[in-house]
């Protein structure tokens, strides 16, 4: 599945024109060239696409949560001893004690109602409410509304943020569009090397500063964006724990100076969560989405994890969209996110 078969695009309209002008860093020269041989730990090399479906590079990736839940309708009965198991195996998987909770009542009155008898359809009816309830996470990401469109994207360190900007960006470059990036996290080691090996291998500019002010260096790069009439501006912020206060209070007055460079943006707000981090999963999107008014999020790490479950825990307590899944390292194994998919690989 191509990856942008889920973009909608959408006619540019005129901006209206910046607000005051914010003092932006000084014109940052293009960094000098950094061999991806020199950082050998940072990126791991690009391998040939496997010849698997995504679908069944979803399926090996889900299969940790999958088996704690598909083995419970292996020639079960419909009884008590059931429903307590399932709810056992949904509480593992990271759904939350709330979307739990409702499946498990949904899944009885429907069982009741359609007078279900054999474990083949009380999964599929589970299966049908999954798809439900993971529906209003699915949302196409649009391009072209914007010249440019200023993605600002967060997340907490570990999450893969870095690695699936330059994932996103690679997949936006192969499909026409022309893309800028911002090394705006000055505090992690290594991760503005980390971003511009990914721009030297995609021939993508990146703005940065040896030490410089993230918000500045966000500026500049919205500037450098509208005058070369670029279509994407993608922003990498600084990892931090949503308990950080005074840092979780500077990715505020980041958005901010790029609300001056550009009126209405950033356009996007996206955070990259971990996957394998379930509950706690939940708790970033709710900081991150209180502080930032988050427009999506991406969920990485989801091979191997036994904590597929959080999706559902998201879906019911904050229903911020999905736009893409992680399943791997390779480029092609971020793609955007389709409930029916999903469950068809979870369940099976």
């Amino acid at each position: 599945m191509s990856m942008f078969s889920f973009f909608k695009k959408k006619p540019v309209t005129p901006e209206t024109p910046p607000a005051a002008a914010v003092p932006a860093a000084s014109p940052v020269p293009a960094p000098a060239a950094i061999e991806p041989s020199a950082l050998p730990d940072l990126l791991p090399i690009e391998e040939p696409a496997p010849k698997l479906s995504w679908m069944s590079r979803l399926k090996a990736g889900l299969s940790k949560t999958s088996s704690n839940l598909s083995i419970l309708f292996v020639g079960a009965r419909i009884d008590d001893d059931l429903y307590d198991e399932l709810e056992a195996a949904l509480l593992m998987s990271d759904a939350g004690v709330d979307a739990t909770q409702y499946l498990l009542d949904a899944l009885k009155q429907k069982v009741k109602d359609d007078k279900l008898l054999d474990a083949a359809a009380v999964k599929a009816a589970l299966k049908q409410l999954l798809i439900e309830l993971l529906t209003p996470l699915q949302r196409p990401f649009e391009l072209g509304r914007h010249q440019p469109t200023v993605m600002m994207i967060s997340g907490v360190n570990g999450a893969g943020k870095t690695t699936t900007i330059g994932k996103l960006a690679k997949h936006m470059q192969t499909h026409g569009q022309s893309v800028l990036l911002a090394a705006g996290d000055t505090f992690r080691a290594a991760a503005r090397e980390q971003l511009m090996v990914w721009g030297q291998r995609n021939n993508i500019t990146v703005i940065s500063q040896a030490s410089g002010d993230p918000a500045a260096v966000s500026f500049d790069a919205v500037q450098s964006g509208k005058a070369k009439g670029l279509d994407v501006v993608m922003i990498d912020t600084a990892g931090r724990l949503p308990t950080q206060l005074h840092l979780m209070e500077e990715l505020k007055k980041v958005q901010r100076v790029i609300g001056k460079g550009m009126e209405g943006a950033p356009h996007e707000t996206l955070l990259v969560i971990d996957g394998n981090t379930g509950q706690n999963a939940l708790a970033q999107v709710k900081a991150f989405d209180d502080a930032l008014k988050l427009t999506g999020l991406v969920i990485t790490k989801l091979d191997g994890t036994a904590k597929g479950g959080v999706l559902a825990a998201i879906a019911r307590v904050r229903p911020v969209p999905v736009y893409f899944i992680g399943i791997g390292e390779k480029i092609e194994d971020l793609q955007p996110f389709v409930a029916a998919e999903f469950v068809e690989a979870l369940l099976g």
